[in-house]
């Protein structure tokens, strides 16, 4: 079975800290330090990426790993100027 879903990917705020804690709680994991990436499925937080250090957390209970792809990718274009938070659209992505 799948479904559509609204992939938002940003930089994190502070704002950011409370949710982030809580989906490093959720992977077994810390917050990643430095700049961070993440990634909102319809409106929630599922992963986060560090640009400095290329570590992620994400939510276990969601399909994540083309998710924390995208960061990566994504990441990898810091270095151009004026990088804004991008919208993708609705993308396919596979449930259980």
């Amino acid at each position: 079975m799948t479904s559509s879903a609204a992939l938002t990917i940003r930089h994190a705020t502070i704002a950011d800290e409370p949710v982030l804690q809580r989906l490093a709680a959720l992977d077994s994991s810390r917050v990643p330090s430095g700049e961070l990436l993440v990634a909102e499925l319809d409106g929630q937080l599922v992963a986060a990426l560090s640009v400095d250090t290329g570590a992620a957390i994400a939510d276990p209970f969601e399909h994540t790993a083309a998710i924390v792809e995208s960061l990566r990718t994504r990441a990898g274009r810091q270095s151009r100027p004026a990088l804004r938070p991008a919208h993708l659209g609705r993308v396919l992505l596979g449930r259980a």
